[in-house]
C-alpha cells in the first residue's frame, strides 16, 4: 500500500487498462464513471473521505470504467491482489450503497432517488454539479431542477 497524492482533474484508471488497484480516500473526492457512444458521462459512485473506490472487472480483464480526482485528493493505493486488507464494515457499506443504487434505479422514482442520495452523500452535495449529481441519478440536469423543488416541496 502506498499513499498518493492526486490533483483535482487527473484520471487515475481508464477503460480499457488492466488496473488491479483499490484508492481508499482520506481526503477529497473521487469518482468512477463511464461514457457511453455519444459521449455522455454516467456516474457509478463518488469516493468521498473514508470511502473505497475500484474497478471490479476480473484481473486479466480490462476496465469498465474511469476513475479520476474531483479534487485534489490523498489517498492510498492498494493492490487488490496483493495484501488487500480494507476495512470489512466499510467494504460492507460500499456494497450496501451499490445494491441499493442499482436497485433504486430498475424501481424508485427520481425523487427518492435524489432523497437517497442526499442521505448516502450528505457531505458532497456542495462539492459536486448539478450536472455530475444528475448523472449519478440517471436523469437530465433539468429534470434534477424539477425533482429538487419536489423534493424540497414535501420536507
Amino acid at each position: 500500500m502506498k499513499k498518493i497524492s492526486v490533483k483535482k482533474g487527473e484520471i487515475l484508471q481508464r477503460k480499457g487498462e488492466l488496473n488491479s488497484k483499490v484508492y481508499k480516500v482520506h481526503s477529497g473526492l473521487l469518482r468512477s464513471y463511464s461514457i457511453d457512444e455519444q459521449g455522455k458521462e454516467h456516474i457509478f459512485l463518488f469516493a468521498p473521505e473514508d470511502w473505497i473506490i475500484a474497478d471490479n472487472s476480473a484481473k486479466d480483464v480490462p476496465s469498465e470504467l474511469y476513475i479520476d480526482a474531483l479534487e485534489d485528493t490523498e489517498c492510498d493505493v492498494i493492490n487488490r491482489y496483493e495484501n488487500l486488507v480494507l476495512d470489512p464494515l466499510k467494504l460492507m457499506k460500499r456494497m450496501a450503497v451499490l445494491q441499493n443504487r442499482v436497485t433504486m434505479l430498475m424501481s424508485a422514482s427520481a425523487i427518492d432517488r435524489y432523497d437517497h442520495f442526499l442521505r448516502t452523500y450528505p457531505k458532497i452535495v456542495q462539492r459536486v454539479s448539478q450536472k455530475m449529481i444528475a448523472s449519478y441519478l440517471g436523469i437530465t440536469p433539468e429534470a434534477l431542477s424539477r425533482v429538487k423543488k419536489e423534493s424540497h416541496r414535501k420536507r
